[in-house]
């Protein structure tokens, strides 16, 4: 933590420096080239907000042709007024060329300005309205939409046919002791020895002297 407040504090102080510099040298220029009093020292003030508009457009991600651009246009007049401070130009003979562009600087820093503060290179309305034209194009090649057949429904299935209230229902199976279904044995084994064909259950039910219900239940074990 102390590194980085360190680093940050280094990074800071260099910038001060930096910028105090530079402000000096443009002012120093300015002067040179006959703007004296307050609008010499306007002069570093609108070459630095030239450079920070020019990088916040280069931040921003959009148009950055225009952001370099403008960006370089400032940075060569803070670089050349650095230079030409550092004795390689006489401040007190001024070359015309010089004195034409310190006078022409305050209309380029405005245009520039203006361009990178006020224009916006893309519009959230165009990108929201959709293309009618793409629109009708597709819906041309669009294929129809045919509806599909309804499923039938449950209700439309023959219903199940009714059972036949005639039909007697079924009884429920009596009982029948083992011993008289072993004795009914015997009986129709009898029947069969001696007739040569089954018993049947009215013969059965007369020998054994039962009811028909019990017959036909004793029948059902033989």
């Amino acid at each position: 933590m102390r590194a980085q407040l360190a680093c940050v504090d280094a990074v800071l102080i260099q910038a001060v420096i930096a910028a105090a510099l530079s402000f000096a040298h443009l002012h120093d220029i300015a002067s040179a080239a006959g703007q004296d009093g307050w609008k010499a020292w306007a002069y570093p003030i609108s070459v630095d907000l030239l450079l920070v508009a020019a990088w916040r457009r280069l931040r921003s991600g959009e148009a950055k042709a225009a952001g370099w651009c403008w960006f370089v246009i400032a940075l060569t007049a803070s670089l050349g007024a650095n230079v030409a401070t550092a004795g390689l130009l006489d401040l007190n003979h001024v070359p015309a060329w010089l004195r034409i562009l310190v006078a022409g600087w305050p209309a380029v820093a405005f245009l520039g300005g203006t361009l990178l503060a006020h224009s916006a290179p893309t519009t959230l309305d165009q990108a929201a309205v959709p293309d009618k034209d793409n629109d009708v194009h597709d819906s041309a090649e669009a294929p129809e939409a045919r509806p599909e057949p309804p499923a039938h429904p449950a209700a439309e299935q023959a219903p199940p046919q009714p059972a036949d209230e005639h039909e007697p229902p079924e009884r429920p199976a009596l009982p029948v002791p083992a011993a008289l279904v072993a004795h009914a044995r015997k009986v129709a084994a009898e029947h069969h020895t001696r007739t040569g064909t089954p018993i049947d259950t009215p013969t059965l039910r007369a020998r054994l002297g039962v009811p028909a219900p019990m017959a036909e239940a004793i029948v059902t074990h033989l």
